[in-house]
């Protein structure tokens, strides 16, 4: 990627600029520095309710929407466990309104207990459908509970429990509102075809005003102990077919080990011609599905391994073939031609991350989170020096029995039938 400018407002804001002339778009990422993993545990939900709240207009703009579409716009947001991420694609002469309505709701949100039960019922019934009454619904909540111990990565997203959602009131959406979501939690980055000089100016217009935090947020989260044991879970559920559920504490993304582990995942389940997928759906045929990834958490996150079981086979044999598979990789270091093929599909992700003008705009504002926005640009030389060497070291810290959690997830034969 080219360069990127850099600039920090009085109020706190980043900005990160990267102009491009041969595009016609602008791309706007606003990323607030809060997700899941800064919630009570009394109240978890709240991050993901918020971002809804977001949408829900202001004095000044009561339908949020309707402004950007007049001016050719498209939008979207997500949550996660470490950020709220909110973006914009529209006609690059149209930037400036882009600007407007993200520094009018920074400022300026709607939060009246009107449109707070509206959105508590939108999310409550996505709870429902996704999460309660969706085959496979509570896999990942039961994964992070068996996984996570004390880190607030043990919930998903979407909150643990219906009634934190319920329960959420107005004084709670705008305590939130006015801790985290202000210019000095928040990184700007902008992708088009105008000037540094020229963004930069369009950007103290309309985030100068708007006032820092009175009490700075401090995050401070416990930190998750060193696995010392195995630990196991059997659930029996309605659902087509058993799933075996593996994770491995692993590095989070400041973590120099981060990108090996990356590879190790792509090397054993990315891929029809990667290791699991090869030797248990096509020679073993013991799976039907099996697929090894990574969570991708800042903080120290998860390699998964998620298989879905044939109907005739016996899940004891399914579960040790996993195993004899991760003992061969512990046992003998992959070859340098395997290594490489996991890097150039790497490389590939990289390269398409590069393309697009949100998909810049995206990374420069993480990668800055982390630390550098630089990085984003630099991460092909990260996986490069990956050698087959640390594959086998990292492996055989990875799956070491002690630092293994194994969900199964059953299905219910007798329901099944019926």
């Amino acid at each position: 990627m080219s360069e990127y400018t850099g600039y920090v407002l009085p109020n706190g804001l980043k900005l990160l600029v990267h102009q491009d002339e041969s595009i016609g778009i602008a791309a706007v990422n606003l990323m607030y520095d809060v997700g899941s993993r800064d919630e009570d545990p009394a109240m978890t939900g709240l991050a993901h309710l918020f971002e809804h709240m977001m949408f829900e207009g202001s004095a000044n703009v009561p339908v949020f929407d309707r402004e950007l579409e007049r001016a050719g716009g498209e939008n979207n947001a997500f949550t996660n466990n470490d950020i709220t991420n909110y973006y914009i694609t529209l006609p690059a002469k149209n930037l400036e309104t882009a600007l407007w309505l993200e520094s009018d709701r920074m400022q300026a949100l709607s939060l009246d207990e009107k449109k707070l039960e509206i959105q508590k019922n939108v999310v409550m019934e996505e709870f429902k459908e996704r999460y309660l009454d969706q085959p496979y619904g509570d896999l990942w909540a039961l994964a992070r509970q068996l996984s996570y111990k004390v880190h607030p990565y043990r919930w998903p997203t979407i909150g643990i429990d219906l009634e934190h959602i319920r329960k959420v009131q107005t004084k709670d959406v705008k305590a939130f509102y006015n801790r985290f979501y202000t210019p000095d939690n928040a990184l700007l980055s902008i992708v088009s075809p105008f000037s540094a000089e020229h963004v930069i100016k369009l950007v103290r217009k309309w985030f100068l005003p708007i006032a820092p935090a009175k009490i700075r947020f401090k995050r401070r989260l416990p930190v998750e102990p060193p696995q010392k044991q195995q630990r196991t879970l059997e659930v029996t559920r309605k659902v087509p077919a058993s799933i075996i559920l593996r994770t491995y504490p692993m590095a989070g993304r400041n973590d120099s080990a981060y990108y090996t582990h990356d590879l190790i995942s792509d090397i054993l389940g990315s891929g029809e011609s990667s290791r699991l997928k090869y030797a248990l759906t096509r020679e073993q045929e013991l799976f039907s599905q099996i697929d090894a990834y990574i969570t991708g958490d800042i903080d120290p996150g998860l390699l998964v391994i998620a298989g879905k079981v044939n109907e005739n086979t016996h899940l004891d044999q399914a579960n040790q073939a996993i195993t004899r598979e991760l003992q061969k990789i512990t046992r003998q270091m992959p070859s340098p031609k395997e290594v490489q093929k996991a890097k150039n599909k790497a490389l590939v992700r990289l390269e398409e991350d590069k393309n697009g003008a949100l998909e810049k705009a995206m990374n420069l504002a993480f990668f800055q989170l982390l630390g550098d926005a630089s990085r984003f640009s630099r991460q092909n030389e990260l996986y490069e020096r990956i050698t087959p060497q640390m594959i086998g070291q990292q492996c055989r810290k990875l799956f070491s029995q002690n630092n293994e959690n194994i969900l199964v997830y059953k299905m219910n034969p007798t329901e099944n039938q019926s």
